[in-house]
Protein backbone atom coordinates (compact mmCIF):
# COMPACT_ATOMS: atom_id res chain seq x y z
CA UNK A 1 0.00 0.00 0.00
CA UNK A 2 2.89 2.21 0.66
CA UNK A 3 3.94 2.00 -2.95
CA UNK A 4 0.40 2.90 -4.05
CA UNK A 5 0.50 6.07 -1.92
CA UNK A 6 3.84 7.01 -3.42
CA UNK A 7 2.48 6.48 -6.94
CA UNK A 8 -0.64 8.62 -6.27
CA UNK A 9 1.49 11.30 -4.65
CA UNK A 10 3.85 11.36 -7.61
CA UNK A 11 0.87 11.62 -10.00
CA UNK A 12 -0.59 14.55 -8.04
CA UNK A 13 2.77 16.27 -8.09
CA UNK A 14 2.97 15.91 -11.91
CA UNK A 15 -0.56 17.24 -12.35
CA UNK A 16 0.22 20.27 -10.17
CA UNK A 17 3.44 20.91 -12.06
CA UNK A 18 1.54 20.89 -15.38
CA UNK A 19 -0.92 23.51 -14.10
CA UNK A 20 1.82 25.96 -13.23
CA UNK A 21 2.99 28.99 -15.28
CA UNK A 22 4.19 27.88 -18.67
CA UNK A 23 5.20 30.98 -20.61
CA UNK A 24 1.73 31.96 -21.76
CA UNK A 25 2.23 35.28 -20.06
CA UNK A 26 5.11 36.04 -22.41
CA UNK A 27 3.02 35.02 -25.43
CA UNK A 28 0.07 37.17 -24.33
CA UNK A 29 2.39 40.15 -23.74
CA UNK A 30 3.89 39.75 -27.27
CA UNK A 31 0.40 39.60 -28.87
CA UNK A 32 -0.69 42.75 -27.02
CA UNK A 33 2.48 44.53 -28.16
CA UNK A 34 1.89 43.56 -31.81
CA UNK A 35 -1.74 44.64 -31.67
CA UNK A 36 -0.74 48.05 -30.32
CA UNK A 37 1.86 48.53 -33.09
CA UNK A 38 -0.50 47.60 -35.94
CA UNK A 39 -2.41 50.60 -37.28
CA UNK A 40 -4.70 49.76 -40.26
CA UNK A 41 -4.57 52.14 -43.23
CA UNK A 42 -7.98 52.79 -44.83
CA UNK A 43 -8.14 55.04 -47.89
CA UNK A 44 -11.04 57.47 -47.68
CA UNK A 45 -13.89 57.16 -50.18
CA UNK A 46 -14.15 59.93 -52.75
CA UNK A 47 -17.08 62.27 -52.52
CA UNK A 48 -19.72 61.63 -55.25
CA UNK A 49 -19.62 63.81 -58.34
CA UNK A 50 -22.25 66.48 -58.53
CA UNK A 51 -25.02 65.75 -61.07
CA UNK A 52 -25.84 68.60 -63.42
CA UNK A 53 -28.97 68.03 -65.52
CA UNK A 54 -28.91 69.01 -69.20
CA UNK A 55 -31.95 70.74 -70.67
CA UNK A 56 -33.68 69.31 -73.79
CA UNK A 57 -32.68 71.76 -76.51
CA UNK A 58 -33.29 69.92 -79.79
CA UNK A 59 -34.81 72.63 -81.95
CA UNK A 60 -35.57 70.58 -85.06
CA UNK A 61 -36.43 67.31 -83.35
CA UNK A 62 -40.02 66.22 -82.94
CA UNK A 63 -41.15 66.33 -79.35
CA UNK A 64 -41.92 62.86 -78.06
CA UNK A 65 -45.58 63.61 -77.22
CA UNK A 66 -46.47 65.90 -80.10
CA UNK A 67 -49.28 65.31 -82.62
CA UNK A 68 -46.71 65.05 -85.44
CA UNK A 69 -45.04 62.11 -83.73
CA UNK A 70 -48.38 60.38 -83.23
CA UNK A 71 -49.26 60.93 -86.90
CA UNK A 72 -45.99 59.31 -87.99
CA UNK A 73 -46.70 56.26 -85.84
CA UNK A 74 -50.28 56.09 -87.13
CA UNK A 75 -49.10 56.23 -90.77
CA UNK A 76 -46.54 53.49 -90.11
CA UNK A 77 -49.23 51.31 -88.55
CA UNK A 78 -51.49 51.87 -91.56
CA UNK A 79 -48.69 50.86 -93.94
CA UNK A 80 -48.03 47.71 -91.94
CA UNK A 81 -51.75 46.86 -91.94
CA UNK A 82 -51.83 47.34 -95.72
CA UNK A 83 -48.76 45.15 -96.12
CA UNK A 84 -50.22 42.45 -93.88
CA UNK A 85 -53.40 42.57 -95.98
CA UNK A 86 -51.15 41.91 -98.99
CA UNK A 87 -49.64 38.86 -97.33
CA UNK A 88 -52.67 37.40 -95.48
CA UNK A 89 -54.27 35.62 -98.49
CA UNK A 90 -50.88 34.18 -99.44
CA UNK A 91 -50.41 32.58 -96.01
CA UNK A 92 -53.82 30.86 -95.96
CA UNK A 93 -53.65 29.12 -99.35
CA UNK A 94 -52.13 25.72 -100.04
CA UNK A 95 -48.58 25.91 -101.45
CA UNK A 96 -47.79 24.52 -104.88
CA UNK A 97 -44.85 22.20 -105.58
CA UNK A 98 -42.74 24.76 -107.48
CA UNK A 99 -42.84 27.24 -104.58
CA UNK A 100 -40.22 25.24 -102.70
CA UNK A 101 -37.62 25.91 -105.42
CA UNK A 102 -35.78 29.24 -105.78
CA UNK A 103 -36.27 31.15 -109.05
CA UNK A 104 -32.52 31.02 -109.63
CA UNK A 105 -32.80 27.27 -110.21
CA UNK A 106 -35.52 27.66 -112.87
CA UNK A 107 -35.20 28.40 -116.57
CA UNK A 108 -37.97 29.09 -119.09
CA UNK A 109 -37.14 26.87 -122.05
CA UNK A 110 -40.34 26.84 -124.06
CA UNK A 111 -43.76 28.30 -124.81
CA UNK A 112 -46.95 26.78 -126.23
CA UNK A 113 -50.71 27.09 -126.26
CA UNK A 114 -52.85 24.40 -124.62
CA UNK A 115 -56.65 24.68 -124.75
CA UNK A 116 -56.26 28.26 -125.97
CA UNK A 117 -54.21 29.28 -122.90
CA UNK A 118 -50.50 30.17 -122.95
CA UNK A 119 -48.29 27.64 -121.16
CA UNK A 120 -44.62 28.13 -120.26
CA UNK A 121 -42.21 25.21 -120.04
CA UNK A 122 -39.95 25.59 -117.03
CA UNK A 123 -36.84 23.44 -116.64
CA UNK A 124 -35.74 22.53 -113.11
CA UNK A 125 -32.89 20.02 -112.69
CA UNK A 126 -33.45 18.30 -116.07
CA UNK A 127 -37.20 18.07 -115.50
CA UNK A 128 -39.80 20.01 -117.52
CA UNK A 129 -42.81 21.56 -115.80
CA UNK A 130 -45.83 23.23 -117.40
CA UNK A 131 -46.84 26.53 -115.85
CA UNK A 132 -50.02 28.52 -116.55
CA UNK A 133 -51.17 32.00 -115.56
CA UNK A 134 -52.24 31.86 -111.90
CA UNK A 135 -49.69 29.22 -110.87
CA UNK A 136 -47.17 30.02 -108.13
CA UNK A 137 -43.36 29.84 -108.51
CA UNK A 138 -40.38 30.55 -106.27
CA UNK A 139 -40.02 31.17 -102.57
CA UNK A 140 -41.34 34.75 -102.50
CA UNK A 141 -45.04 34.01 -103.06
CA UNK A 142 -44.56 34.57 -106.82
CA UNK A 143 -47.77 34.26 -108.88
CA UNK A 144 -47.63 34.03 -112.68
CA UNK A 145 -49.35 37.14 -114.07
CA UNK A 146 -48.64 36.74 -117.77
CA UNK A 147 -46.90 34.42 -120.19
CA UNK A 148 -45.57 35.49 -123.57
CA UNK A 149 -43.35 33.83 -126.16
CA UNK A 150 -40.25 35.41 -124.66
CA UNK A 151 -40.92 35.73 -120.91
CA UNK A 152 -42.99 34.72 -117.93
CA UNK A 153 -43.95 37.58 -115.54
CA UNK A 154 -44.44 37.02 -111.79
CA UNK A 155 -45.90 39.19 -109.03
CA UNK A 156 -43.91 38.49 -105.85
CA UNK A 157 -44.46 39.58 -102.27
CA UNK A 158 -41.14 39.88 -100.43
CA UNK A 159 -39.74 41.63 -97.38
CA UNK A 160 -37.48 44.61 -97.90
CA UNK A 161 -34.52 45.64 -95.71
CA UNK A 162 -36.81 47.29 -93.13
CA UNK A 163 -38.90 44.13 -92.75
CA UNK A 164 -41.96 45.50 -94.54
CA UNK A 165 -43.72 43.41 -97.18
CA UNK A 166 -43.52 44.86 -100.69
CA UNK A 167 -44.98 43.77 -103.99
CA UNK A 168 -42.55 43.49 -106.89
CA UNK A 169 -42.55 42.20 -110.44
CA UNK A 170 -40.06 39.57 -111.61
CA UNK A 171 -39.70 37.73 -114.88
CA UNK A 172 -38.11 34.61 -116.29
CA UNK A 173 -36.78 35.13 -119.82
CA UNK A 174 -36.87 32.41 -122.48
CA UNK A 175 -33.47 30.72 -122.62
CA UNK A 176 -31.99 28.47 -125.23
CA UNK A 177 -30.86 25.18 -123.82
CA UNK A 178 -27.85 23.46 -125.36
CA UNK A 179 -27.90 19.68 -125.52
Amino acid sequence: MNSLRRFIGLALLLVLAACGASGEDELQAWMNEQRDQLKPHVTPVEAPKKFTPEPYEELNATEPFSKDKLLLVYKRDLTQAKNSALLAPELTRRKEALEAIPLDNMAMVGFMFKDGQPVALIKIANQLNRVRVGNYLGQSYGRVVSISESALVLREIAQDATGEWRERTTSLQLQEVSK
